[in-house]
């Protein structure tokens, strides 16, 4: 008999169910033609086997004729044996063995996602008319769900809505935290559609050590940097947890909707949650996923539920829209559609985002030009030769040099960044050279930043955070 499947993680849900399936559709035909009982028995043992592996992939039991739901993809990178010797991805964790990053394109398959490829991005230039942002261009945003749906509605003249968030565990945000937003911004520009933005200080009050009124200010002042990317008011509804559902009875009530349909063992498949897990956390998806429906927001949409969202977000949220998703068909929704990032990489190299828990592993939003120059030669990961004889005679590594990975990010020209990187390859550009490319990219778009943030006052804080009608073209 044949050794058991490898339950790797590049395999998706599905095609674990259809393994199974097949293996035991094998076991029923050895038992219908009379094999030997050996062979019977080891056929049913893989079959055992194959079903408590599939229960820990999925956080599902296996029912024949009942495929996988759409959430039940792992909540992080562990194999099916419980090892984790490559990817971590889940809304807390990420984290990768590979100098590389993470392996985006495994991630793709073990998510369920659909690759952003070229012909989408030629797609998304002719509906919008513009050239596609550069994080298109580049595969910084590399998947997607139902963003052909999108597309079509929109032909059609049916209008969509955007939705991001952020989860405000300090008062100062870093550079990696800024990618979904210039990303949605140019999103809000090009499709002329409204904006709401969620900050999640209810979540960063269960999970982190912080009072409520420091999860509630941090959200305040994170929403000053947001502003300073340059929203339009008009278009754009930004909203504390803490202050909006309380505030809201429709979105409470699509809370609680939301809540009904998921069961404790689904949030625990796909989340990881445990038994001393505090009851908040449990619920919280919920929260996160309500702004997915437009009659969360009477002010804007009255009672309208049939208006599309559309979510830009890392991919380390996408658990929590898989369950959306699962959850929407059923309480008469539309399902909302993504568009998911890569993470921005930690100063010390891809194997770990950045974080604002560690100074010296992110630029800061309030840095200084000295502070900004000083990290980025010391912290920034090198992909260069260990001397300047080397390093020419063999050239550096851009797929693993944090400096370069920084400039795909931030450098508008393309035909720039590709010099770069062959000079960078070739040896004929050095890793200092290189770290001062950085750092003149990054020196004045953080100062531009601070002065933006500057003209943000406590009254523009206010017009951005209150309920209110947006221009919304239906």
């Amino acid at each position: 008999m044949a050794d058991s499947p490898d339950f790797e993680r590049t395999m998706s849900p599905l095609e674990l169910y259809e393994k199974l399936t097949a293996q035991g559709d094998q076991v029923r035909a050895l038992k219908t033609v009379k094999s030997d009982k050996a062979e019977i028995d080891a056929a049913i043992q893989l079959l055992l086997k194959m079903k408590l592996e599939y229960k820990q992939v999925t956080g599902q039991d296996y029912k024949a004729g009942s495929p996988p739901s759409e959430n039940s993809a792992p909540f992080n990178g562990a194999t099916a044996d419980g090892s984790n010797d490559e990817d971590t991805v889940d809304p807390w964790n990420v984290s990768t063995t590979n100098a590389k990053g993470v392996d985006y394109d495994k991630l793709i398959v073990r998510f369920g996602s659909s690759k952003i490829d070229q012909q989408l991005v030629d797609r998304i230039e002719k509906v919008s008319g513009q050239k596609p942002h550069r994080f298109l261009r580049r595969g910084i945003f590399f998947s997607h769900r139902d963003m052909h749906q999108v597309l079509d509605a929109y032909e059609k003249q049916k209008s969509f809505y955007l939705y991001t968030g952020r989860g405000p565990s300090s008062e100062a945000m870093h550079v990696g935290h800024l990618i979904p937003f210039i990303f949605t911004k140019w999103l809000q520009d090009v499709f002329d559609i409204p904006l709401v933005i969620q900050l999640t200080d209810d979540e960063k009050y269960l999970w982190k050590d912080l009072t409520i009124e420091e999860c509630h200010r941090f959200a305040v002042e994170n929403a000053k940097d947001i502003i300073a990317c340059g929203f339009d008011v008009n278009k754009t509804f930004i909203f504390s947890d803490l202050d909006y559902m309380g505030a809201s009875p429709e979105f409470y009530r699509n809370v609680v909707k939301i809540e009904k349909h998921v069961t404790f063992n689904q949030v625990k498949g796909i989340f990881g949650f445990t038994d001393s897990d505090c009851i908040g956390k449990i619920s919280f998806p919920a929260i996160q996923a309500a702004p997915s429906f437009s009659n969360s927001f009477p002010q804007i949409f009255g009672s309208r539920k049939d208006i599309q969202c559309l979510i830009p977000c890392a991919i380390d949220q996408d658990p929590y829209f898989r369950m959306t998703r699962d959850v929407a068909p059923r309480i008469g929704y539309p399902k909302p559609a993504l568009l998911h990032s890569t993470f921005f990489p930690a100063l010390q190299g891809a194997q770990t985002k950045m974080s604002a828990s560690d100074a010296n592993s992110s630029i800061f939003l309030t840095d200084t030009p000295k502070q900004i120059k000083t990290k980025v030669n010391k912290h920034a990961f090198s992909g260069g030769k260990d001397t300047v004889e080397e390093h020419r005679k063999h050239g550096g590594n851009p797929d693993v040099d944090v400096s370069f990975m920084y400039l795909t990010f931030f450098l508008e020209d393309d035909e720039q960044l590709e010099k770069i990187r062959q000079d960078y390859a070739s040896g004929a550009l050095l890793t200092g050279e290189l770290k001062k490319m950085l750092i003149d990219t990054l020196q004045p778009m953080i100062a531009q930043h601070q002065e933006r943030r500057k003209q943000v006052t406590d009254e523009t804080v206010k017009q951005f955070m209150t309920p209110r009608p947006l221009n919304f073209k239906h």
